[in-house]
């Protein structure tokens, strides 16, 4: 078995490098009989077992109906996820119903709890919006 593949993106590539090298010695074969090389040389069946392990491993965890935990204006919190849509670039829109409320307000005589919030995260599972304090407004732990 070789290293393994990040994503799908990956494992194409690495079946074009497969065709290329293979053509370079004369021997000439399909992206398709390339893909299952890649896929057996990786500890699949065939291509499509690939292609379906690497779909799940590109998804992110969060999906509606998803438990999540992280940080909301520092606070920590667990929460399910309403809804996750995808922004583009592995940024997700999600809307989260917290198990309990949290104050979003930093002063000692006036509170105002949340329990459904939304932001945007990115890769990493942070949201570009900050705090005045400069951390990030929402933070999802991966």
């Amino acid at each position: 078995m070789s290293a393994p593949l990040a994503n799908i993106a990956a494992a194409k590539a690495a079946a074009r490098d497969l065709r290329a090298r293979l053509a370079a010695e004369g021997r000439e074969i399909g992206h398709g009989q390339a893909l299952e090389l890649i896929a057996r040389q990786h500890g699949f069946r065939d291509w499509n077992a690939c292609h379906a392990a690497l779909v799940v491993a590109d998804t992110p965890a969060w999906q509606p109906g998803g438990r999540v935990r992280g940080r909301y204006l520092s606070q920590p919190f667990e929460a399910t996820v309403i809804s996750a849509a995808p922004q583009g670039a592995g940024w997700y829109r999600l809307a989260l119903d917290l198990d309990a409320a949290v104050d979003v307000v930093r002063f000692d005589s006036f509170s105002s709890f949340r329990k459904r919030v939304q932001g945007t995260v990115g890769p990493a599972g942070t949201s570009r919006e900050r705090t005045s304090d400069g951390h990030p407004q929402l933070v999802i732990e991966l």
